[in-house]
C-alpha cells in the first residue's frame, strides 16, 4: 500500500428502494469493448500533476472454457506529459443505454451512477455525456435481496451483514481519500460486440450483477474528471471477468496492449493474446489485487543491494501491476539504491538536478544512448527489461538541454510497490487468471495482435503469422487501424485451421 491509501472497506447494506424485474439469459460468446483517454490528447500536465492524479488513483483501489472474446479498442497515448486516465462504453439494460465507465485493475465490482444518486456529477470536464441508470425504463433488471445467495456471498466476503430493513442487497465503498459511493446490487443485460468460433455476432448480451450508485461523496462529486462509474477488472467473484468466465461465456483471462508514442492507443481483450516472446510469472495467491513476486532490480547488469523482503506481500506492502496507475512507485528502500546506481551510469553524460523534489537529469544528446537498461526480475526466473523512456519521464528543456526526471515516485515503507503505464506500456500483458499468472512481452502496440479462440491448445502466434499446433485450434486477428481523427477502429479477422506466410 502507498500511505495506506489502499484501506477499502466493502459492506453489504439496504439501499435506496426500487423496483426491478427477471434476469435474462445470455448465449456463450467472447467480448469487446471500446476504451478512450479521458482527457484531451495535448493537455499537458506537471509531473506533480501526475502524481496528484495517482494518489487519488490509488486512493480507490478495491481489494474448461466453451465461450468466445471480447475485445476493446484503446484510445489515447500514454505520453507521461499526459492525464493517464482510460475509460471505455458499456452497454446496460433493456433497451441498452451506454455508460463511460473507467477501467480499473485495482477493483472488482461494475458500477454506474443510479438515476436517484445524489450528489452525483451532472456534466464532466472530460467532454463525455454522463448518464444515470434508471432501474424502471430496463425491462429485463433484477434486483438482488438480501436472501440472494449472491448478496451472502457478498456479506460473508466484505464481514458485513444486509440489513433487514429493506429486501435489497446494497454496498458501501469508503475510498482512503474520504470519497466514496453507496448503492444497491442489481442484474441486468451486459451488451458487447462477440467473437465466437469463426462469427463476429454484434448485439451479444449477458446477465451481469452490478452496482448502482444512489451517493457519492468527496472527489466522486467532482466534475473535472467525472464518468459514469468504474469497471472493476479484478479478479474477485463478482468482478465482469469473473462474472462472464464462470458462466462459460469468456475465459478466465484478458490481455492488454497500450502503444506509448505517437497517436497512443491499443486494445483491451477479455481474451489470451498470443505471442511465442511472453514469458510467465506467478500471481501472489489469494490477494485482491494483482500482486508479483519481484525478486531485485538490476541497472545496467548490475543486480542492486536490495533486500528482497520490502517487496513481499505482507500487510500494507508487496508488488502490484495496475494499468489505472500513470507512474510508477518504488518503495524507499529500493527506490534510493536505484536512483544511486542511475546517477552513478550517467555521471559522464548527463548532469543530474533536483526539479520540484524529483530527481531529474540535463541531457544534451539522446538519452537513449545515455541511460542504462534497467530489469525488474521476478519469480520463475523472468524479467522484465526496460528501456530509459520507461522508467523516465521528459519533462522539457533547461537551457537548451532536454530534461529526464525518474518517474518511479518513492513510497514510504512498508508501501507498495506499483507498477503503473509508464512501465506496462509498449507491452503485450496477459492477466490469467485461470493459472494465476502474469505474462508479458515487449511489442509494438500499433500492429496485429492474435487471441487465442481456444482454451489449453497449443497456440503459438508471430505478429501477423499464425502456426496452430493443433487442426481444431483457433485464434483471432486483432489490427489497429488508425484514422486521421485519432480514433481506433479494431478490425477483426477472425482466423480458423490456417497458417499464414
Amino acid at each position: 500500500m502507498v500511505d495506506g491509501r489502499f484501506l477499502v472497506m466493502a459492506l453489504a447494506m439496504v439501499a435506496v428502494s426500487a423496483v426491478f424485474i427477471s434476469e435474462a439469459a445470455a448465449s456463450g460468446g467472447k467480448r469487446v469493448l471500446t476504451l478512450e483517454r479521458a482527457f484531451p490528447a495535448d493537455q499537458k500536465v506537471e509531473l506533480e500533476a501526475l502524481k496528484a492524479r495517482d494518489r487519488a488513483r490509488h486512493a480507490r483501489i478495491l481489494q474448461s472454457f466453451a465461450g468466445g472474446i471480447v475485445d476493446f479498442p484503446v484510445v489515447g497515448t500514454s505520453d507521461p506529459y499526459l492525464v493517464g486516465l482510460y475509460f471505455t462504453k458499456v452497454k446496460l439494460g433493456s433497451p441498452p443505454r451506454e455508460f463511460n465507465v473507467q477501467i480499473d485493475t485495482g477493483s472488482d465490482i461494475l458500477w454506474v451512477t443510479c438515476s436517484s444518486c445524489n450528489n452525483c456529477p451532472r456534466t464532466s470536464g472530460l467532454g463525455v455525456e454522463l448518464n444515470f441508470f434508471d432501474a424502471a425504463s430496463s425491462s429485463t433488471v433484477s434486483s438482488i435481496s438480501c436472501a440472494d445467495k449472491i448478496c451472502a456471498s457478498i456479506v460473508q466476503t466484505a464481514s458485513a451483514e444486509c440489513s433487514t430493513q429493506s429486501n435489497l442487497c446494497g454496498y458501501s465503498f469508503q475510498y482512503g481519500d474520504g470519497s466514496g459511493t453507496a448503492g444497491f446490487y442489481a442484474s441486468d443485460l451486459l451488451y458487447f460486440d462477440t467473437i465466437l468460433g469463426t462469427s463476429l455476432i454484434a448485439n451479444s448480451s449477458a446477465p451481469i450483477v452490478f452496482g448502482c450508485s444512489t451517493s457519492m461523496s468527496g472527489d466522486l462529486t467532482k466534475s473535472d474528471r467525472a464518468v459514469d462509474g468504474i469497471f472493476g477488472f479484478g479478479q474477485q467473484g463478482l468482478s465482469v471477468i469473473s462474472q462472464l468466465s464462470s458462466h462459460g461465456i469468456t475465459p478466465k483471462v484478458f490481455s492488454h496492449c497500450l502503444k506509448g508514442e505517437g497517436n497512443g492507443g491499443g486494445i483491451l481483450v477479455l481474451g489470451e493474446i498470443l505471442d511465442p516472446r511472453i514469458v510467465y510469472t506467478p500471481l501472489v495467491p489469494s490477494q485482491p489485487h494483482y500482486n508479483l513476486y519481484l525478486q531485485s532490480i538490476a541497472v545496467n547488469g548490475q543486480v542492486l543491494p536490495i533486500d528482497p523482503a520490502v517487496f513481499t506481500t505482507s500487510g500494507n506492502q508487496g508488488t502490484i501491476v495496475d494499468s489505472g496507475t500513470t507512474l510508477a512507485y518504488l518503495v524507499e528502500e529500493a527506490h534510493d539504491p536505484f536512483v544511486g546506481a542511475l546517477t552513478a551510469a550517467v555521471s559522464q553524460s548527463a548532469r543530474p538536478i533536483v526539479s520540484k523534489g524529483n530527481q531529474c537529469y540535463l541531457v544534451s544528446t539522446s538519452m537513449a544512448q545515455i541511460f542504462p537498461p534497467v530489469s525488474l526480475n521476478f519469480a520463475g526466473g523472468v524479467s522484465m527489461v526496460l528501456r530509459p523512456e520507461e522508467y523516465l519521464v521528459h519533462m522539457g528543456f533547461v537551457d537548451g538541454d532536454a530534461m529526464w526526471c525518474i518517474g518511479f515516485i518513492k513510497v514510504q515503507s512498508p508501501g507498495t510497490t506499483i507498477l503503473g503505464d509508464l512501465v506496462l506500456k509498449d507491452k503485450i500483458f496477459v492477466y490469467d487468471l485461470a493459472r494465476q499468472r502474469i505474462g508479458w512481452a515487449d511489442y509494438d502496440c500499433s500492429l496485429s495482435v492474435n487471441v487465442s479462440i481456444t482454451s489449453g491448445k497449443d497456440e503459438f502466434v508471430n505478429a501477423g503469422q499464425l502456426s496452430v499446433s493443433s487442426g481444431s485450434s483457433s485464434s483471432v486477428h486483432l489490427k489497429l487501424i488508425y484514422k486521421s481523427n485519432n480514433t481506433l477502429l479494431l478490425h477483426i479477422l477472425v482466423v480458423v485451421g490456417l497458417l499464414f506466410l
